[in-house]
């Protein structure tokens, strides 16, 4: 790099900050609908948007124009003492597309404020500090939202607030349930809720915390209906649903809102984050009014919800419902998974095409085994770039491709990144070395 960022970076950054193609990575320095340009003047079609972040993708004039407005005024800051006008009507635009009924809005910086936020009204109503989490989930970097990280990779830290008790995840590769049909699955996975009840906890569990589709997890969901048959167990014990939707909402699966929908359930709690902001720091938590107001003491967000995060994100919010993006979600990603799917019986390594929507995850495998080939993921993830493409990495062993495009990602660019993605697949499925 010129002027040796890298070797700055690496001065004055913690050593644990993972940085992508850390031989040579990139700066990005603009970027224009999907496509963003490097240091060296390199343009990308970006497929990971900044971590599923940059959901409308770069450079838009609705987005920009919305805050330019709210600059405009010179304020940029009052806090939640005095009445913030964006924020209010963001407040009621997210009440209104919750699905929950008699909604309250808590707005924060980021997903791990926003879980955190959500155990702390949870443990408050349920008066419990018992969680319980799923394997192979994560939740955030705080302490607390470390603690119901099912996934060792992101827990930094054995302390915990919580007592945690865990339940199988979806993951169809490999693991317990991973043979099962969709609903012998969801009757284990009930079996399995049961039990962990009866043998794990004290009885007064406050909530379970689950994503929808796991996001570092590598994009594992269980089937469809699955939190629905575990809600009726938790009812029944008065435990409350948080769905952490802060990758798996405002349309990105494609075929509902929120990612919770497709489990035929309402959950108690409903966490957001990333792509409400389309880059500016915006999350939060949205719930029953009842669970919302069960903090005891005085409390608020200093930056939570401020009117330049709040003016974006309501131009995100209108945009995304104007634009019917939950649509163009659906209609791109099944042009991505379509084609990966059709392609992956060609490939050796390549053990499962998974996700929903612009929401998609490539499993990569030693040849003729189960077992996770990480060399091949970082060999297909470079070759990716090496053609023009951006992709994210992730998965419990570190041997999953996560994409997750804009939703405005147009149908000539999603078959121009599915032809990088087998073409980058076919050089590394030849490269393959059989166990």
């Amino acid at each position: 790099m010129s002027d040796d960022l890298l070797a700055r970076h690496r001065a004055v950054l913690p050593s644990w900050m993972p940085i992508y193609y850390p031989d040579d990575p990139i700066e990005i320095v603009s970027g224009s609908g999907r496509r963003v340009v490097d240091q060296h003047g390199r343009s990308y079609l970006d497929f990971f948007g900044g971590v599923l972040t940059n959901m409308i993708g770069y450079d838009v004039p609705e987005i920009r124009e919305a805050v330019e407005r709210q600059l405009a005024t010179g304020v940029v800051h009052t806090s939640t003492l005095y009445l913030i006008r964006r924020q209010v009507e963001l407040a009621e635009k997210i009440a209104r597309v919750s699905g929950i009924p008699d909604a309250r809005v808590f707005f924060t910086n980021s997903g791990s404020e926003a879980n955190e936020a959500a155990l702390l009204m949870a443990a408050n109503l349920r008066r419990s500090n018992q969680i319980l989490a799923i394997r192979n989930s994560y939740h955030g970097r705080t302490l607390a939202t470390m603690g119901v990280t099912g996934h060792r990779s992101w827990s930094a830290s054995s302390l915990n607030p919580f007592s945690v008790s865990w339940l199988h995840s979806g993951d169809r590769v490999r693991g317990l349930l991973a043979s099962l049909s969709d609903s012998d699955h969801i009757d284990a996975a009930v079996e399995d809720l049961r039990e962990v009840l009866a043998t794990q906890t004290a009885g007064d569990v406050a909530a379970l915390i689950a994503e929808p589709i796991q996001g570092v997890g590598g994009f594992v969901h269980a089937p469809d209906g699955t939190l629905g048959a575990l809600k009726k167990v938790l009812d029944a014990h008065g435990i409350l649903l948080i769905s952490d939707e802060v990758q798996t909402g405002w349309g990105r699966t494609g075929e509902h809102f929120w990612g919770y929908q497709a489990h035929g359930v309402t959950p108690d709690l409903l966490t957001f984050a990333k792509g409400i902001g389309n880059g500016f720091a915006l999350a939060g938590v949205v719930g029953r009014a009842e669970v919302i107001d069960a903090v005891p003491a005085i409390s608020f967000s200093t930056f939570g919800g401020n009117p330049i995060s709040t003016a974006a994100g309501n131009a995100v919010l209108d945009y995304v419902l104007d634009h019917d993006l939950q649509a163009n979600a659906a209609r791109t990603g099944a042009i991505l998974l379509d084609g990966l799917r059709a392609a992956q019986p060609d490939y050796r390594i390549l053990a499962e095409v998974r996700g929903r929507g612009l929401m998609i995850g490539l499993e990569f495998v030693h040849p003729g085994t189960t077992e996770p080939d990480a060399a091949s993921t970082v060999r297909v993830f470079d070759e990716c770039r090496r053609n023009g493409l951006l992709v994210g990495k992730g998965g419990l062993y570190n041997n999953v491709l996560r994409m997750g495009p804009p939703l405005t990602l147009t149908e000539d660019e999603a078959r121009e990144g599915l032809q990088i993605l087998v073409n980058a697949i076919a050089t590394a499925d030849a490269e393959a070395v059989t166990l």
